[in-house]
């Protein structure tokens, strides 16, 4: 039945626009004109040029035939054109899918056969890659390939394309009159998964996600205005966790980084006025591992945000040193990136730092902006006890959720079974709400009838003062179906052997959930720094057992 409240009360366009994080950076434009954008070496560009080449970008998109809900793939790093990107190609109507820019040609040619591609900018570090995948394509469409040069790029540089990305633009109209989206629901990014088996599934992201969790960013983080944020997350990773709208929202400076190195951080961080950064552990641990000279001077109160894997103790101790203040988030591509936060408590300042990092590794609350994440138990769909021990399936429902999966209804219905998201990530949920995740489903290591959370045994090899990454997959072992195999890369110099490795995990770790295996070497990790456990299950059945 209407109610009272519905009726000659029609939604209109007084009353009603869609969401979308568009809007941002037009307001960034109107409002704050001569602040700056975009740092890129010596190139400093303000919001009113960024959004004038925004619309130049979107102009010449629709000028060579691109139209509503077409795709257009860019392999780029974290340079201007991937920022404008972000906001260009939405304002042309299209779809953005930024692609990994450390795949191989294969995966590649599958992603622009998949996403059906229109059109395609590259950088030229990229150039040899793209036009091998351009070659392997099973669907020969016409392809627009735009060469995106950068001064900074040192290579040897090859052009592929019709025109160069500066060119393209300059044939576009600076006043060009886009519009928001007719639904926000419309597609607005298309990000692909890692697939680690078969193929990669396609998460088509929407105008009102990306707006919202661009804005749970600023909540989650108090982000005030005009931050100043370096870009060592990559942008193609759940676009960048939503920051090139967050940013734009603040009329922030997002100060562009080719390459994430120790020394280039820290640089940037006192050259620029760095006031914030996100990464995954092993991106903070360059800064906090890095040699004190290359420390030197860094200034205080710098905001980090970590997600990938929680923050191990010793990287937590040394963000404090370096005066550094860390947020843990958690999410995955089918959330925007994150959208949970461990959101801290003033007394948490008064316990010691091994309890500091118990309750910081948490992967927290929900955000703002999403409507829950909980524990539920996957075969009953009822939340799991709140009591830190009982085990299950974290799951998501709310704006900050995907469409689905592109061309793939059987894994979206499989996705969203029950009216939420499953995470396919085992957790526990404390008595205050939070969640802490014990293990990936698949990771979970079964060695005589007894589960084993690769993550808790990872803790521990990470309280080891050498060791500077670990990861712990499953053996298979005749007697036992399965043990724990650990990989350590230890810090550079250090003398450690694999038995003392396990002596370390004896002392904290139940007997049968000691690494029976131990193998040193630099352990195989995505761009955003994830440690690739798929590449070490291949290595752990031909490790070395040794006596525990």
């Amino acid at each position: 039945m209407e109610s009272i409240f519905d009726q000659d009360l029609p939604r209109n366009p007084a009353n009603f626009t869609p969401l979308s994080p568009l809007s941002f950076l037009e307001r960034a434009a109107d409002v704050y004109p001569q602040r700056t954008a975009v740092i890129h070496g010596a190139l400093r560009r303000n919001w009113r040029q960024t959004y004038e080449r925004c619309r130049r970008l979107a102009s010449a998109l629709q000028g060579a035939g691109l139209a509503m809900g077409d795709t257009v793939a860019v392999m780029l790093p974290n340079v201007p054109p991937m920022v404008e990107a972000h906001f260009g190609i939405p304002m042309a109507g299209a779809v953005l899918n930024t692609l990994n820019t450390r795949l191989d040609p294969e995966a590649i040619a599958f992603m622009l056969d998949h996403g059906e591609a229109k059109a395609v900018i590259v950088d030229p570090e990229f150039a040899g890659v793209m036009q091998q995948a351009i070659a392997l394509r099973r669907q020969q469409r016409p392809l627009l390939v735009i060469d995106a040069e950068d001064a900074l790029f040192t290579g040897a540089a090859s052009r592929i394309g019709s025109a160069t990305y500066e060119e393209f633009i300059a044939g576009g109209d600076p006043e060009f009159a886009w519009e928001l989206p007719a639904d926000e629901w419309d597609a607005i990014a298309l990000n692909y998964t890692s697939g680690t088996t078969g193929n990669p599934k396609g998460v088509v992201y929407h105008h009102r996600g990306a707006a919202i969790n661009a804005v749970s960013n600023i909540l989650e983080w108090d982000l005030p205005k005009h931050p100043v944020y370096l870009w060592t997350l990559p942008m193609f990773h759940c676009n960048g966790w939503c920051f090139p709208w967050t940013v734009a929202a603040r009329a922030g400076v997002n100060v562009c980084l080719r390459k994430v190195e120790a020394r280039a951080m820290a640089d940037a961080i006192r050259e620029y006025g760095v006031t914030h950064y996100c990464g995954a552990p092993i991106v903070h641990g360059l800064l906090v591992n890095a040699p004190e000279e290359v420390k030197q001077g860094l200034p205080k109160g710098v905001k980090a945000m970590v997600a990938g894997a929680a923050p191990p103790a010793s990287l937590i101790e040394g963000m404090e040193k370096l005066g550094f203040d860390l947020t843990h988030v958690y999410g995955l591509t089918e959330v925007y990136g994150p959208a949970t936060v461990c959101a801290r408590h003033d007394d948490w300042d008064r316990v010691d730092i091994g309890e500091r990092a118990r309750l910081n590794a948490r992967q927290g609350v929900r955000y703002h902006l999403q409507r829950s994440a909980e524990v539920l138990d996957p075969a009953t769909m009822k939340p799991v006890p709140q009591d830190g021990e009982t085990m299950g399936e974290i799951m998501f429902r709310g704006n900050i959720t995907m469409k689905g999966y592109l061309k793939n209804a059987k894994a979206t219905a499989e996705a969203f079974a029950g009216g939420w998201y499953h995470t396919g990530d085992l957790a526990v949920q404390y008595p205050d709400g939070y969640i802490k995740i014990k293990d990936r489903s698949k990771d979970v290591i079964i060695s005589g009838g007894e589960n084993i959370s690769s993550i808790e045994v990872e803790d521990v090899l990470y309280r080891h003062p050498e060791v500077l990454a670990a990861a712990v997959v499953a053996k298979p072992d005749p007697k036992w179906g399965e043990t724990p195999c650990a990989f350590v890369e230890l810090k550079a110099g250090a003398k450690v052997t694999a038995a003392d490795i396990v002596a370390h995990c004896k002392k904290h770790l139940a007997g049968f959930k000691v690494p029976k295996a131990v193998v040193f070497g630099e352990l195989p990790k995505t761009s955003t720094g994830k440690i690739q456990k798929f590449e070490l299950r291949k290595l752990a059945g031909s490790a070395a057992a040794i006596d525990v």
